[in-house]
């Protein structure tokens, strides 16, 4: 596949490892445990239990009849926010879990924007007897309260992020730095981000989604191929899961990203528009830059799209023209959770409501779509509550 990572973690000109010497025997050492276990059935049909029997998948493909009759398209939504603990993350969490007791580690160490990441993590830990540290920006904690009552209750310890802009890049931040100081923990990253090979990894186990995408829609119309794949995107593991089976197929990929206040407001996650290439978080990818380096604040209604960079496969795919993006901002993200809402009996996170947005932007005639619905909305009422 053109559109995956070379043997050095590249996808074109973005991706590799751009890390502190100090953690070179991680990666490495990470690197030849996961190339081993794509290989081992033994792993493979843990994993492949676990997805199952813990984490209920197959998620549905549900045919959301007034969101077609609505937008003359047949819309069809993947259900990840059904998946224990209520989004996708945890497909990859239970696929990094399983690595890390391969390893031999004992403690684990994740960050987390909107919450999810941090409970997924905080699950699997519980599930099997690590220990687990997950770093959250202050502000994050403050706005996804609900998310980090649940990681404590599971047994978490959750750490504040206090510098910067006290989101999600800062987390990514403080998780990096204690990984430095203590290099026998392992970093469960959440995205499609960081240094090879976590990018090609997080979106092998996120592969799960279109996956069965594939099958789903085979038995429901047909054809294995919709004619276009919705997700949104802030570092962009939903969106890879989703994108992963199809990335060779005739079928159209689209990216949702947080436009914020509006793109040219300065407080937006516009990151296709508004970045350059650069390094961030131990890979060369897109990311809002000043001209000498420093990074920009991101901004977005939506904690896990308040990143101020994405993943080296996805900005691959924009450059490539293989993907296409929509800015979407607030207010638009937040009509169309109400429009799910009242519609289909379906409150979306704020993350997934950036996709569903994209519906409004373009004229349909007939098409399948399928959106990405990446997680549910209960960590999102408060802010839902303040927009009625």
């Amino acid at each position: 596949m053109k559109y995956q990572a070379d043997k050095n973690g590249y996808f074109g000109v973005y991706g590799g490892a751009f890390i502190p010497e100090l953690l070179y025997p991680n990666v490495e050492e990470l690197k030849a445990h996961f190339t081993e276990a794509k290989e081992d059935e033994k792993f493979l049909s843990a994993f492949r239990h676990l997805l199952r029997d813990y984490v209920g998948r197959p998620t549905p493909l549900y045919f959301a009849p007034s969101l077609s009759l609505r937008y003359g398209a047949n819309v069809y939504l993947k259900r990840e926010d059904l998946n224990h603990t209520g989004a996708h993350k945890i497909n990859n969490t239970i696929g990094q879990v399983l690595l890390a007791q391969r390893m031999g580690k004992s403690e684990i160490i994740a960050e987390t924007g909107a919450g999810q990441h941090g409970v997924a993590t905080a699950t699997v830990c519980a599930m099997t007897g690590l220990r687990c540290k997950v770093f959250m920006g202050e502000k994050d904690m403050a706005r996804q309260a609900p998310n980090v009552a649940r990681m404590k209750m599971l047994g978490a310890e959750v750490l504040p992020a206090i510098t910067g802009s006290k989101t999600l890049k800062d987390a990514t931040n403080e998780a990096i730095r204690y990984w430095i100081n203590n290099p026998d923990s392992y970093y469960i990253i959440g995205s499609v981000v960081g240094p090879h090979p976590y990018p090609e990894m997080v979106a092998y186990f996120q592969s799960v989604i279109s996956e069965e995408m594939k099958k789903q829609l085979l038995e429901k119309t047909g054809f294995e191929n919709p004619d276009m794949v919705i997700a949104c995107v802030g570092g962009g593991s939903n969106a890879a899961g989703a994108f992963y089976h199809y990335l060779d197929e005739p079928v159209e990929l689209i990216i949702a990203e947080a436009a914020g206040k509006g793109v040219n407001s300065g407080k937006s996650a516009a990151t296709s528009v508004l970045g350059s290439p650069g390094v961030l978080h131990g890979s060369k990818t897109l990311l809002m830059q000043t001209k000498d380096g420093q990074v920009i604040e991101p901004y977005s209604i939506s904690a896990g799209l308040d990143y101020p960079g994405i993943g080296p496969q996805h900005a691959h795919l924009i450059e490539s023209n293989r993907a296409k993006v929509f800015a979407i901002t607030d207010d638009e993200a937040l009509d169309a959770a109400l429009i799910l809402s009242k519609t289909e009996g379906i409150i979306p996170a704020l993350e997934s409501a950036h996709a569903l947005a994209v519906l409004e932007k373009i004229k349909f005639s007939g098409q399948t779509v399928v959106i990405n619905l990446s997680g549910r909305g209960d960590k999102d009422l408060e802010t839902y509550m303040n927009y009625l």
